[in-house]
């Protein structure tokens, strides 16, 4: 089993509140945390919303006494979890410690009720990247890990050709097989619509539902347009809108929002999409960019969710057109941009004509293939570093 950077934060978490982890379906939610119970050496027993005789007991309250660790599987799908959860924290905690996964975002299923603030920490499980398999200990300090001078194992490209090929869910990834990733790629997608967002969220529909689903990967890390959605299905555009929502509350897809620095006349309403799953992509530049945005996300979930930071992902664009693949935002600032390439080349212009007009600490152009790492002169005092995508992920979480 591939270890999972998060299982040490979790297990110390554990002891002072509840700990959610939440995530795509089958990205490893459940074997962390039976791994986490592993560690902790305490009694545990697991309860999974989905199984009748699991929620037998969990409506009538008849948990384990004996267990110190309760894990809870799915209750975001009982109407009334929140309440029913805050009830028995308040009731059994610190006596016995209490692990919630979901694979929806558990925050958006509250259904009203009484909030659990102050109760919990919150965890983002994604699929594997490229430093948790090449690195599984804790990641470096931030300036650390974007200095980029620690050693990355020959192993690395081989690695990141198999996550871009099979995608990081552990199941095609440690497949090895590209036909096995695409009998599963198959099956996940039709199970997320037909049993997940049919118990969840009601949807009648579920034919153009999947013809939505199948559509979107050719829009991945374009503008994303609502309405040439809506007219390829013929359906009214809040219905595409209302899915695409849906879509990211199963942490099937997400978007990113634009960056609109003052001094450019950037769109301020257009939003990119991505998959969780970045192997859906056809061509392999979609996949890399996809990719790509997923670390970055991972990212900013792992600055958030461990270290209390607030961070965004964006992406630049202005009304001529010039464009920037992603900017990382710290506290509210630009603190780095990110241009992706598939060959490797000469600095991008865009990214030039950025950084001329905006203050951002650190930029980089990555590729994926070749190796050179190098900087060109400084643009408006930001040293920007052209280097392999390799090498660029390697060391981030």
């Amino acid at each position: 089993m591939i270890a999972r950077r998060l299982q040490p934060i979790i297990v110390k978490d554990l002891k002072k509140k509840m700990v959610f982890i939440a995530g795509p379906r089958q990205c490893g939610k459940t074997t962390l945390a039976k791994s986490v119970a592993k560690e902790t050496l305490w009694e545990n027993t697991y309860y999974n919303w989905d199984i009748d005789e699991h929620r037998r007991k969990l409506l009538k309250n008849e948990l384990n006494a004996s267990s110190r660790l309760w894990l809870l599987d799915e209750i975001h799908k009982f109407r009334r979890w929140k309440n029913w959860l805050k009830g028995l924290f308040d009731e059994y905690h610190p006596k016995h410690a209490m692990l919630v996964t979901g694979s929806a975002m558990l925050d958006a299923y509250s259904r009203g009720g009484d909030s659990l603030q102050g109760r919990y920490y919150f965890h983002h499980l994604h699929p594997f990247t490229l430093a948790e398999l090449l690195h599984p200990k804790t990641p470096p300090a931030l300036e650390e890990m974007f200095a980029f001078q620690n050693p990355v194992p020959k192993s690395a490209e081989e690695v990141l050709k198999n996550l871009l090929i099979l995608g990081g869910f552990p199941e095609p990834f440690s497949s090895g097989s590209e036909k096995e990733a695409a009998r599963w790629r198959l099956s996940y997608g039709t199970q997320i619509i037909r049993q997940e967002i049919r118990s969840l969220e009601g949807v009648q529909d579920l034919d153009k539902m999947e013809l939505l689903f199948d559509r979107l990967p050719a829009v991945i890390g374009s503008v994303l347009s609502i309405n040439s959605l809506r007219e390829d299905l013929e359906v009214a555009f809040e219905t595409v809108r209302n899915w695409l929502k849906i879509f990211e509350r199963m942490y099937a897809v997400f978007r990113i929002p634009p960056f609109g620095p003052p001094r450019i006349k950037a769109v301020k309403k257009e939003q990119k999409l991505y998959f969780w799953d970045w192997a859906r992509a056809e061509f392999e530049s979609q996949k890399l960019e996809n990719l790509v945005a997923s670390h970055l996300l991972r990212f900013v979930h792992w600055r958030e969710d461990v270290e209390g930071e607030k961070w965004e992902l964006r992406f630049f664009r202005d009304v001529v057109g010039h464009e920037v693949d992603f900017i990382l935002l710290r506290k509210g600032k630009p603190w780095c941009a990110i241009e992706v390439k598939t060959q490797e080349r000469p600095l991008d212009p865009n990214l030039k004509y950025l950084l001329e007009r905006t203050q951002i600490p650190y930029a980089f152009q990555i590729s994926l293939k070749g190796n050179s790492d190098w900087e060109p002169p400084k643009i408006n005092g930001t040293a920007v570093r052209i280097m392999p995508a390799a090498k660029f992920l390697a060391n981030l979480v």
